[in-house]
């Protein structure tokens, strides 16, 4: 199960990687445009800020799967490896919940936004769309991180480890 959920992150980045190069290609030639006088592209803002926010949810659940979230280990260096153990499942616990916390929030940002109509200025697109791709992507993470804290508890449990850790491939 967890190689699943591990490959299921890594295809998620990988769409991730591929809006976020798109959305570069539509800076540099919306910059470029602006220089040369040829002009911007149209709407720009509107999809560098829609693809930006499912980008960053789209990295995350890959991110902890593979335990490549930034760490102040001048804190737990010191402790035995059952109590590092334990701590890990408990952070873990933590941050599952405030995904889920955040996918049912964005969620309701998405219905509310459908439900208003609210468009963009320029494109005219609904706004509920880039809450849809993030809030899609928000609750895979929301999956993906209950499901790592149910295997750092059985670690923290157990003594055995079961989770991908750092430098790992699918």
């Amino acid at each position: 199960m967890n190689l699943f959920f591990l490959r299921l992150s890594k295809a998620l980045a990988i769409v991730g990687g591929f809006v976020l190069s798109l959305l570069i290609i539509i800076v540099v030639v919306s910059i470029l445009g602006r220089e040369t006088g040829i002009g911007a592209i149209k709407g720009d803002y509107e999809l560098v800020e829609a693809g930006m926010a499912f980008a960053i949810f789209a990295f995350l659940p890959y991110a902890h799967m593979t335990g490549a979230h930034a760490t102040v280990d001048i804190f737990t260096d010191w402790m035995a490896e059952a109590s590092h153990r334990k701590l890990s499942a408990v952070i873990d616990v933590v941050f599952a919940v405030v995904l889920v916390i955040i996918a049912v929030k964005l969620f309701d940002g998405m219905t509310s936004k459908r439900d208003s109509g609210q468009t963009t200025l320029l494109l005219q697109f609904p706004v509920w769309w880039g809450y849809a791709l993030s809030s899609g992507a928000a609750a895979i993470g929301a999956v993906v991180g209950v499901w790592h804290a149910i295997v750092r508890v059985i670690e923290a449990v157990t003594g055995k480890n079961i989770a991908v850790v750092e430098g790992d491939q699918a």
